[in-house]
């Protein structure tokens, strides 16, 4: 089984024997990872091109055959074509999957994106094992949940379910136009772009860099936000948009009826302002609460998701949900 990470920085790969995976819940060997950088300004094209030469060479290190392969991507996957991936030269509309079948030749190739691969780990191997009804929260330099449905990763109709992101915060989120462009394109029935992730652009690891370096006028990542916390000004921002994160997993928690609630992502290195905070939403608007945990993965889920569709033969890019 070869599995395959393309994040915004880096690309990740790995290989596991077919038979060492065991059956979901079961406990998942160690992976052996290769990184190469993604080095999104060369384009899509040559991040494609390197992937693929570092996947031979580390195929032809190992005995056997490839039976499967499993990829995981930053955007998300519609009609076998990457969308809302507008950080890397040419990744939005790149037809990755079937690229990569001919890359690979007769070999399965199964294509999910990022949070929808993680979400598939935690429900294999991890924290969401047994559970029907759940959500993956991942909370990084972007933001995005993944949905388990009877057991099962939701796609939705276009690929986008659980792309929280696009929340909106308040009533003048639902004021902002759509540029004239955009409009046009949806009119004809083209693609459209992607409207403004409302809610990314507020809470997310980047936002917080971005509010809290205009707030304290000094470049400042969202780790220093958290280990700054007892600063009046960077508490406000904090508790800020830890409110609304969690009225918006609140939302999402009384929309699906989830009986747990796994949470990911780097941002986790903060997980004691966090998760408390995130707990007491749920508690507070919720009927019935359900549990709200750590992920077991705290480095490489979208790896071992790729991994993971592999070996089942599926991918919840392709597979829908009646």
């Amino acid at each position: 089984m070869l599995g395959i990470d393309f994040g915004g920085t880096k690309v990740a790969l790995t290989v596991a024997p077919a038979g060492a995976t065991g059956a979901p819940g079961a406990t998942l060997p160690v992976l052996e990872v290769t990184r190469l950088e993604t080095r999104g300004f060369e384009g899509a094209a040559e991040v494609v091109r390197r992937t693929v030469e570092a996947c031979r060479a580390l195929l032809a290190s190992r005995a056997g055959e490839l039976v499967a392969v499993g990829v995981s991507t930053f955007g998300i996957v519609r009609d076998d074509v990457v969308r809302l991936a507008p950080n890397v030269p040419g990744w939005e509309g790149l037809p990755l999957p079937g690229l990569l079948r001919e890359e690979f030749g007769g070999t399965p190739v199964y294509v999910a994106n990022d949070v929808k691969a993680a979400t598939t780990a935690e429900l294999r191997w991890g924290n969401l094992a047994g559970v029907r009804d759940g959500i993956y929260l991942n909370l990084g330099t972007g933001l995005a949940a993944g949905l388990v449905v009877d057991g099962r990763v939701a796609r939705g109709s276009h690929g986008a379910a659980g792309e929280i992101a696009y929340l909106a915060r308040h009533a003048d989120d639902l004021r902002v136009p759509r540029h004239a462009a955009v409009a046009a394109r949806v009119q004809d029935g083209a693609e459209p772009d992607a409207a403004r992730a409302h809610l990314e652009e507020y809470v997310s690891g980047i936002a917080l860099a971005e509010r809290g370096t205009e707030l304290l006028g000094s470049p400042v990542t969202a780790a220093q936000l958290f280990e700054r916390g007892d600063e009046p000004r960077v508490r406000t921002l904090l508790e800020d948009a830890l409110d609304a994160l969690g009225l918006a997993v609140a939302n999402l928690c009384v929309t699906l009826d989830p009986s747990r609630v796994v949470v990911g992502g780097g941002m986790m290195g903060a997980a004691s302002s966090i998760m408390p905070r995130l707990r007491e939403a749920v508690r507070q608007a919720v009927p019935y609460p359900p549990e709200v945990v750590p992920a077991r993965f705290v480095d490489d889920a979208p790896l071992y998701g790729a991994i993971a569709m592999a070996l089942d033969g599926d991918t919840p890019a392709t597979r829908p949900i009646m």
